[in-house]
């Protein structure tokens, strides 16, 4: 991740695995199929934590709040910030690359929340006619204002502060547009 996907080479990284290059050759064909199982594997780690938060009984504004703190909370760490910039770099070469990362990161986002807003509707919380649309709504409302500063290079520390207003917000707009 330090060297973005052109600049590692599989012989630093078998080094830092502490490992020979012929055992991660074993495991992984090429660098590519490497980055790719690293990649889920962490944000599929970060997801089940974000779901295991979750209470799928509880009202929306709980609910919501904490889907988006852990979101916006991966979306501007280290490692979030190097996943996305590489997949989006080698897309165009590796179109699996962005299937995968779509599934195990905004797909995963998207099939969570819909799950929950089934939950809610039948409960009289909500009211969704298309889920799908609503749960990349919510997720881009948790981006708002600190993601595009992070991927612009304008800033790249947030207070908790920052990052609750933006999750307040994009939940009170959320629940304008939705909530019953």
């Amino acid at each position: 991740m330090s060297d973005g996907f052109e600049g590692a080479s599989v012989d630093t990284i078998a080094k830092c695995a502490g490992v020979s290059k012929a055992t991660l050759y074993s495991y992984f064909a090429d660098k590519r199929l490497l980055f790719m199982e690293v990649a889920t594997c962490e944000c599929g780690k970060q997801a089940a934590a974000a779901i295991d938060s979750l209470d799928m009984d509880d009202k929306p504004e709980h609910v919501l709040s904490t889907a988006g703190s852990h979101m916006l909370r991966f979306l501007l760490s280290e490692f979030g910030q190097r996943v996305f910039r590489i997949c989006v770099a080698e897309t165009d070469r590796f179109p699996e690359l962005g299937q995968r990362f779509w599934d195990s990161g905004p797909g995963q986002v998207e099939r969570t929340l819909r799950r929950y807003f089934d939950h809610a509707i039948a409960r009289g919380e909500l009211k969704i006619d298309d889920k799908s649309l609503a749960a990349h709504q919510f997720a881009e409302l948790c981006k708002a204002e600190l993601f595009p500063r992070l991927v612009f290079g304008m800033q790249t520390e947030f207070s908790e502060a920052e990052r609750a207003r933006v999750v307040k917000g994009a939940v009170e707009m959320f629940m304008a547009r939705y909530g019953t």
